[in-house]
């Protein structure tokens, strides 16, 4: 499962796991038990990423390996979880959830508070500075979707709605 942070795929992640008795594992909350682990706030270790690339490159050969496992989690979350799985050859579901900037913006603002532009305007450089690292690390385009076998239109889906479609991507995909 991947998408901008506040497409929804956590919430999609959480749905599915507890529909289908998967386990999972988030990226995000790998990023920010490495922040805690190293005493530093979330923003500090994404700025101390920015500097040094062989941090961000680490957990990402964290999320590979659980991603190639026999015995790795049912579902992965991660921006780049498409294109490891597509890359490491996995035949599995990889889903792309898209939610345009000002709707991304909406929802992190429900989640976290804030006012509107502060929040949308972090959003934006947050993909951007993302968009521009993953392209020196990896070469990656993020806007790139050739890895992803189900990209959905999210931004007026609900959650159970989301949900909905990749079930019923599942079923097909058996």
């Amino acid at each position: 499962m991947s998408g901008k942070p506040g497409s929804g795929t956590s919430t999609l992640v959480d749905l599915l796991a507890k529909e289908m008795g998967w386990d999972s594992v988030n990226g995000g909350d790998i990023f920010r038990q490495e922040a805690k682990r190293m005493n530093l706030t979330v923003e500090e270790f994404s700025k101390l990423c920015k500097e040094n690339l062989e941090v961000d490159r680490s957990l990402d050969d964290m999320l590979k390996n659980l991603i190639s496992s026999q015995n790795g989690p049912s579902i992965v979350e991660s921006r780049l979880s498409g294109w490891w799985a597509n890359s490491a050859g996995i035949d599995c579901l990889r889903v792309w959830v898209e939610v345009s900037d000002m709707e991304r913006a909406k929802r992190i603002l429900s989640r976290e508070g804030g006012d509107f532009e502060t929040v949308h305007s972090a959003s934006l450089q947050r993909n951007s500075d993302d968009m521009a690292r993953y392209k020196v690390l990896y070469d990656i385009d993020l806007d790139d979707m050739s890895p992803y076998n189900l990209i959905i239109e999210a931004d007026d889906l609900s959650p159970p709605e989301v949900l909905a479609i990749v079930k019923g991507k599942l079923r097909d995909k058996q």
